[in-house]
């Protein structure tokens, strides 16, 4: 599967809630959020990993999607990811890419395909 890229540059199309939604696939929903349960130490349960990605304005997103001040950022400047920000290296994604290295690869990399 090609990558999908989020707003800040992590790839939806590797996302195990991504996958769940569009292959209807329950022991995935089931082993993520088991995982995800123990990697944030919050409870999440199988009916909430669900999304249909980043960018999409309608349908499920998994938690954090509807919250998040980098997506938000990005649909209100109406950029499809942060790469394609005026502003790009702003304070509101310079965090989350600095502990999300690869996310900046990826957008270093969409940023250079832009420019050339």
């Amino acid at each position: 599967m090609a990558m999908l890229l989020a707003m800040c540059g992590l790839d939806c199309a590797a996302c195990p809630a991504l996958i769940a939604h569009r292959t209807d696939d329950q022991a995935l929903r089931v082993k993520t959020a088991a995982e995800w349960s123990r990697q944030f130490g919050v409870e999440i349960w199988p009916e909430q990993v669900n999304c249909v990605g980043c960018l999409k304005l309608e349908g499920v997103h998994i938690g954090h999607c509807g919250e998040c001040e980098i997506r938000k950022c990005g649909l209100d400047r109406h950029v499809k990811s942060c790469a394609l920000c005026d502003d790009y290296g702003c304070p509101t994604i310079s965090k989350f890419l600095d502990q999300v290295p690869h996310a900046k690869a990826n957008l270093e990399t969409l940023r250079r395909t832009r420019q050339e």
